[in-house]
């Protein structure tokens, strides 16, 4: 066959033809660094965000039709799409021509925060409705299961995007005040809608771009072998079954490559090289799809989309008993990985992936499902049986042999099967146990014939429980044969107690839940079909909830918020839900971010080398390797710092590159600089350091045996501890573990620096809420005055104080590399890179002992506190002295002491994050207050509401409490979720339920607002009036998504008098506001905000006599009337927050300027034998006073809520005993998805209730909210208790956080359990640690 290597393929309309295109080179790049198209984004690398989301668009010779799939384009290979037609964000629609509907409804509708996930979600359902213009509810989320969004807690992303689904019987928002008809009360009917879908620009289908007609011709005549050969990889794509077959024998080490969505990760973060990849993805034998009369036969091409489709036909048409595989199949396919992996996924990869947890080869096993293998000259057929895997990741095929179809089985009547997962997360996720489970009776009996048993999970290699199958053979189903195969279960799946993956125990319950649910839905499948034939075991009815498939209800929400007063003027906004001022911009890809910036001329790429040790001394550092490679200019470490090499925030223990001592993994030894970041990033890898091993501190409670602590224990105390213990009815004593968290901003860190070439002048564009910061801390080590450092930050994608001081450890790096060559550097962590580095909240230990009186009134509370701060003290005092004044939550507590100890580990400085150590406090609090309510009797709501602060009270900081509204939100949120009713609803839902438990929660948290360190409760801001009336304005702070410079531009708007559209704002840069204070704190609309109203009262005073000369002139008039009069029109303003005058010698005066109130309800259900979990519902009230805009207040409500519920309920940071960070990325570290939001989430502003003490009357909102899904945690709690309860367990129980499915399943003890005990600790070396 004859080859080429010419690439042909469209980008937007554009015909593109490339020669020789490099194999490692992926679509992604490309667009980004050859084409300049920037709205698509790198998010994680792996197919793991979404937010690289493009349309590829191709006919299929095998279906006839053009076919539009969302694909990752981090994962595409350019390769891979010859005769395709590529469409991104900008092809869709922009702000210059014509803005799409769909990118119109997400950015209107308030789905648009941070904006760098935006462009993907956009993409995702544009491809959707490309398919089908009017999809269901269910379709859109469906689709939406591979994006993921850190900002908005997706309710505004689904109700924007569910303005395309069919009707369904919600009335759409006209139930009356334009408003949901679910869930309105009298009240609630008062509030208006945040968007109004009716102005929304209506779907034209027909006026989509059409498909190139010049792609369709080729497929009428012979197709050429293309091949690409690149420095490392050669790519061919073979034409005919017969010329792959040839190839694989010539080169049998070749991988075999359709979707590239596990070589693509392998060859990017497992450093794998495969010199020779194959892609079979046009052969017309791998891509048939056929019934035959035992089954689907489908080539190993197929994606696992088509797959499904073709399943799903099948089910519908064919009778029940025939599909039992095919259903379960589906039931897998439902849940595996997101729509974009799916699309280009073969099947063929899934099954010689051969991975230990793939989700279909214990499916595909179990139901012994036919493959057929060939090479060159022969073709065989086996089994994939128990057999088929040979060891971690091998098979039984020969290096020679492809797999060309498999076989999927129809079913007979008596033949059941069953497929189960669980995972961390139910959307997009790997499985920590997955099975198949077939059975097949003998004909009119309830005897088993055929047993087939299949785990992922449970070892190196799918796994089939032989031994257990053949000794139930000719049993009948009944409880005897439950109890055998569990015990054979037991001793056949043993894990060793260090096994990979960690979890241990949980796995092997899980085995035997599975095969327990398995029993149960054949005992009732059993009953079903053969009733009259059988006698089978009644099921009791509380028992059949553990035969129940996962179910959520489509999602819905209310919103509430105080409507402005009618007679306000036109142009003011204040109170407005206007849309955050980017959303049209990001949505079109248009919104610029730090990496989006065009490449400079001469620019480099910068590529971090970092330490594999805890803690080591460094004995060689060797680059040679590494200076030799294509395209490596420098190879930078200590000795190239010109200044100080030392860095650090609060004190100076950090150094801008390791000397001499690496103190965790990820500490940066040095950087290789080159001229491509591909360039860069291979010789990084190449660079080869020894080290001298020392002995490292990974956990809190190695740090506490080896008395490592960065200062001795802090103490805040009030009242007298000892009295209060002596009047106490009641003590009791407990602990919690509360685990890290990823930050998980969308947009990693990225700097790029550009050397100006005099003075030592250097200009940065830096993704950071912290730029003066950032500029102090170069310019300390590039040896110069600040004075000579710009730092610009146009937008954020996302911080949450991830960005806040943790940005200097690479725009230091890339400051020093600019300056030595002289030359633009740039520098983007990779997702791995950057969650290996950066840190992220404490870990913390609390210990609490508690007096109380018999009716729940606490009287004393003893605590102490532990956190992980890592390997420099970075923020971690101001985070503990945060966590000090929120020991008591909302409750007030008359004789209160706690002990603070920071503890010095050797793992990357942990650092900032929303709540800021609030969060971990205030968990305990609401630890040992579930811990009282449990020890007293009474109930819950009552014994916190007895606690709740009063107006006037002190806190224990001496600090009097004004204008205490929590009793007001406690009162709302219990009325606005009939909290009592449900309480009785959830009861009774327990006693008809053994399997499935519900549990109801109410949580308060009180928020202090105001940075605890003094000095930085200051700002500024620089307001410009030009000739034409237009206004720039410029403050201190970085807009990172939560609408702060929308914000701003309103609280402008309202104090000029003029419409926001006469208002910009640029950017944040430290040569405009000089000396600015972190984004942090959720102060920033309070200090700014009064900066630009103190800046426009100037303006206005100097107005003040042209407007009186013209009392009737226009905006424009008097400006061009001033500037004639030679007036100013260029103010600075600044504000200071008053009063703040905390003593800690005395612990007295003004800690906070004022307190945020909240109280959420949630509701959950878990399935007590798999730990899995659903939120049913929650309501919110927050108090955020009169609020500026309230679609940003609810935006960042939703989304504080959903990042606590995933820091509470699922997120999880695992390192190894070595301290090596195992979760890197969104494959292993799980952030909660679309999917996991509560089927119904209703957020209320408290209304009437302004503050007196911020800009506007509004309040602080950013941070305070993000506790409130402690309410979902202790909701999981409430339903353990009653599955405790069920199997005759009392008393109290730890339940530390998150609460992980694990820990969730390993407390509901039950028969299961007690099979599985786990290994005692200290025998063993355990796979990972709490840290």
């Amino acid at each position: 066959m004859e080859e080429s290597d010419e690439l042909l393929f469209f980008i937007n309309g554009h015909k593109v033809v490339e020669k020789n295109v490099d194999p490692e080179l992926n679509l992604l790049t490309y667009l980004r660094n050859k084409l300049c198209l920037t709205g698509t984004k790198l998010g994680c690398g792996e197919g793991g965000c979404g937010s690289c989301t493009v349309m590829v668009s191709k006919y299929n010779p095998f279906q006839k039709t053009v076919i539009h799939v969302a694909v990752n384009a981090c994962l595409a290979p350019l390769c891979s799409l010859h005769h395709t037609a590529v469409t991104t964000v900008e092809g869709i629609g922009s702000t210059t021509t014509r803005i799409h509907p769909v990118q119109e409804r997400i950015a209107k509708a308030h789905g648009s925060q941070c904006g760098f996930c935006t462009p993907g979600f956009v993409m995702s359902v544009y491809t959707l409705l490309r398919n089908n213009p009017e999809p269901t509810m269910e379709e859109i989320e469906d689709t939406l299961q591979g994006n993921l969004c850190r900002c908005t807690g997706y309710r505004a992303i689904l109700e924007g995007f569910s303005t395309f689904a069919k009707p369904s019987n919600c009335c759409g928002g006209s139930g009356g005040k334009n408003v949901c008809c679910k869930g309105q009360s009298g009240a609630a009917q008062l509030s208006p809608r945040l968007f109004e879908a009716s102005e929304f620009k209506p779907l034209d289908p027909t006026q989509e771009p059409i498909f190139p007609p010049e792609l369709l011709l080729p497929h009428e005549s012979p197709q050429r072998t293309l091949s690409f050969k690149g420095d490392r990889v050669t790519w061919i794509q073979p034409t005919t079954l017969n010329e792959l077959l040839t190839l694989k024998g010539r080169y049998p080490e070749a991988r075999l490559v359709v979707g590239n969505t596990e070589v693509g990760i392998e060859m990017k973060l497992k450093n794998m090289l495969y010199p020779v990849i194959l892609a079979p993805a046009h052969i017309p034998e791998l891509n048939l799809s056929q019934r035959t009369e035992t089954g689907i036969l489908f080539g190993a091409a197929c994606t696992l989309s088509y797959i499904r489709g073709q399943l799903k036909q099948a089910v519908a048409e064919l009778p029940s008993y025939r599909t039992e595989i095919f259903k379960a199949v589906l039931e897998q396919l439902r849940w595996f990985a997101g729509q974009q992996i799916r699309n280009v996924a073969a099947v063929g990869g899934n099954i010689m992936t051969a991975s230990p947890i793939s989700d279909l080869n214990p499916v595909f096993m179990a139901s012994n499902c036919l493959l057929a293998l060939a090479s060159e000259g022969s073709t065989r057929n086996v089994r994939m049986d128990g057999d088929f895997f040979t060891g971690y990741r091998k098979t039984v095929l020969k290096p020679q042999e492809i797999l060309l179809s498999i076989e999927i089985p129809y079913t007979r009547k008596g033949e059941y099967f069953s497929a189960f997962k669980q995972a961390q997360r139910r959307d997009d996720d790997i499985a920590i146990v997955n099975c198949g489970m077939r059975v097949a009776f003998k004909e009119g009996t309830d005897v088993v014939e055929e047993l087939g048993l299949s785990y992922g999970g449970m070892g190196p290699i799918t796994v089939s429980a032989k031994k257990t199958c053949a000794q139930l053979l000719g049993k009948k189903w009944n409880k005897e044969l439950l109890q055998e195969a569990c015990s054979l279960l037991v001793d056949e799946l043993m894990l060793s107690p260090s096994a990979p993956g960690g979890m241990v125990q949980f796995r092997r319950i899980l085995s035997l839940s599975f095969f327990f649910k398995f029993y149960l839905s054949v005992l009732q499948k059993l009953g079903r079909d053969f009733e009259r034939d059988i006698q089978v075991e009644p099921i009791p009815p509380e028992h059949l909830s553990a035969t129940e498939l996962f179910h959520k209800d489509p999602p819905s929400a209310v919103q509430l918020f105080q409507q402005v007063p009618p007679g306000e003027s036109p142009t003011d906004v204040v109170g407005h839900p206007l849309a955050h001022l980017s959303s049209i911009k990001q949505a079109t890809g248009e919104a610029v971010y730090c990496d989006d910036l065009p490449r400079f001329e001469r620019e480099l790429y910068l590529a971090l080398v970092t330490s594999t040790e805890a803690h080591a001394k460094i004995s060689s550092i060797d680059a040679t390797e590494a200076l030799k490679l294509a395209g490596v200019v420098c190879f930078l470490t200590a000795k190239d710092v010109p200044g100080s090499n030392e860095t650090g925030h609060i004190i100076m223990d950090e150094t801008v590159f390791a000397e001499g001592v690496v103190t965790c993994v990820g500490h940066v030894i040095g950087a290789i600089v080159a001229d491509t970041e591909a360039h860069a990033q291979r010789a990084a890898k190449a660079v080869k350091i020894k080290y001298e091993k020392l002995q490292p501190i990974i956990t809190i409670q190695d740090a506490i045996d080896h008395e490592s602590f960065f200062f001795p224990p802090r103490k805040l105390e009030n009242g007298n501890i000892e009295l209060g213990f002596a009047q106490a009815d009641d003590i009791i004593e407990g602990e919690m573990y509360i685990g890290g968290q990823e930050h998980f901003y969308l947009e990693t860190q990225c700097t790029v620096a550009v050397p100006k070439g005099e003075d030592g002048e250097m200009e940065l564009f830096i993704s950071t809420q912290s730029p003066t910061q950032m500029q102090t801390l170069i310019a300390k080590a590039l040896g110069v005055p600040a004075n000579r450092i710009v730092c610009r930050v146009k937008r954020i994608g996302g911080g949450f104080g991830g960005k806040e001081s943790r940005s200097s450890l690479l725009c230091t790096v890339v400051a020093v590399a600019a300056q030595k060559t002289k030359r633009p550097v740039r520098c983007v962590l990779n997702r791995d890179e950057d969650m290996l580095v950066s840190g992220g909240r404490n870990p913390f230990l609390g210990r609490y002992k508690v007096g109380f009186q018999k009716d729940g009134k606490i009287v004393a509370v003893d605590l102490k506190l532990y956190m992980n701060a890592g390997n420099s003290l970075d923020l971690s005092v101001a985070v503990m002295t945060r966590a000090l004044f929120h020991m008591d939550n909302a409750y007030k507590i008359p004789n209160i002491r706690g002990v603070s100890y920071i503890c010095k580990t050797n793992l990357p400085s942990n650092t900032a994050f929303r709540g800021f150590g609030a969060p971990q406090a205030m968990l305990l609090a609401e630890c040992w207050m579930n811990h009282i309510v449990a020890k007293c009797g009474l109930p819950s709501e009552q014994v916190q509401r007895l606690n709740l602060y009063q107006e006037g009270d002190f806190t224990y900081a001496n600090q009097k409490l004004e204008d205490v509204n929590i009793g007001k939100c406690w009162d709302e949120c219990l009325e606005s979720s009939s909290y009592h009713s449900r309480r009785k609803a959830v009861d009774e839902f327990n006693r008809q339920h053994r399997w499935k438990k519900r549990g109801l929660a109410i949580i308060p948290t009180k928020f202090g607002i105001s940075f605890n360190a003094i000095f930085l409760n200051q700002a500024g801001a620089l307001v410009h009036i030009y000739t034409d009336g237009s206004v720039l304005l410029t403050h201190g702070g970085t807009e990172m998504g939560q609408g702060l410079h929308t914000k701003m531009v309103q609280v402008a708007s309202k104090a000029l008098g003029i419409p926001v559209s006469r208002i910009h704002i640029s950017e944040t840069s430290t040569n405009t506001v000089p000396n600015t204070s972190p984004t942090a704190a959720s102060v920033s609309s309070d200090l700014n905000g009064m900066a630009i109203y103190n800046a426009c009262q100037i303006l206005l005073k100097r107005l003040e006599p042209i407007k009186l000369a013209n009392p009737n002139g226009t905006w424009e008039q008097w400006i061009s009337a001033a500037y004639m009069d030679r007036v100013s029109l260029s103010a600075a303003g600044f504000f200071r927050t008053p009063d703040l005058n905390y003593d800690v010698e005395k612990n007295e005066g003004k800690v906070f300027n004022y307190y945020s109130y909240g109280v959420a309800c949630s509701e959950v259900e878990i399935d007590c034998l798999t730990g899995d979990n659903k939120n049913l519902r929650t309501d919110i009230v927050m108090d955020v006073g009169n609020s500026l805009n309230p679609a940003m207040d609810i935006g960042q409500v939703e989304g504080a809520f959903m990042q606590g519920l995933g820091y509470f309920a699922m997120e999880e940071l695992r390192y190894s005993p070595e301290g090596v960070l195992y979760t890197r990325g969104p494959g292993m570290y799980k952030i909660p998805s679309a999917g996991d939001i509560p089927t119904e989430f209703n957020v209320s502003l408290l209304r009437e209730c302004p503050n007196r003490k911020a800009i506007y009357s509004s309040k602080a909102v950013g941070e305070p909210p993000l506790f409130l899904a402690a309410s979902v945690f202790f909701a999981i709690k409430d339903a353990v208790v009653a599955a405790r309860a069920a199997s005759g367990v009392k008393g109290l129980f730890r339940l530390n956080s998150p609460a992980t499915p694990e820990k969730i399943r390993n407390a509901c003890i039950d028969n299961l359990t007690q099979m599985c005990s786990p290994a005692v600790p200290g025998t063993f070396t355990p796979w990972n640690v709490e840290v």
